[in-house]
């Protein structure tokens, strides 16, 4: 699989269908999709088919990649850029739990920010969270990104975070 995005500590990389057992048991701990609005997969086999048919790599030049540490080889969880509904480009993450607090999140997210306004010349990034989401409200702040709008979607309120490219240039 391409490493597309290397940090001091991760290599972010496009997910395949090799990776659905992680994927299954990343999506099947309640926690950790506890704030992400879907739910888990129904089997390794559901997880192999979406990754099978997952093509925003080709498509978008961009998409969701899988966070490999270089320190011993874990899959820690996935990072990454997406278009999502809105037309909107959405930097999100989902880690194992046991990578939790340990700035896997700031890091690769920055990394996806720098790639996002860097090659892929953006504009704007987003990320949106679920008010008790606190830990991701502190990543994306961190990340430098601002509180921009509340967004509702199927009844459920998003708090909307963004970042453009000209808010960058004096960082």
């Amino acid at each position: 699989m391409c490493t597309l995005i290397e940090t001091d500590r991760f290599v972010l990389r496009e997910l395949g269908p090799d990776d659905a057992e992680e994927m299954y048991a990343l999506n099947a701990d309640p926690e950790v999709v506890r704030y992400t609005g879907n739910g888990p997969f129904a089997s390794v086999e559901e997880a192999r088919a979406f990754l099978e048919s997952y093509d925003a790599y080709r498509v978008q030049r961009m998409g969701r990649w899988g966070v490999i540490a270089k320190d011993g080889g874990s899959w820690l969880g996935w990072c990454g850029l997406k278009r999502d509904s809105h037309g909107e480009v959405d930097l999100g993450y989902r880690l194992h739990r046991r990578f939790w607090g340990r700035g896997v999140a700031t890091e690769t997210g920055a990394a996806s920010l720098e790639y996002g306004f860097g090659p892929l010349a953006l504009d704007r990034i987003v990320g949106r969270v679920l008010p008790e989401n606190h830990a991701s409200h502190r990543v994306l702040q961190k990340l430098g990104m601002r509180r921009v709008a509340d967004q509702v979607e199927d009844g459920v309120v998003w708090q909307v975070y963004a970042l453009g490219a000209d808010d960058r240039m004096g960082a």
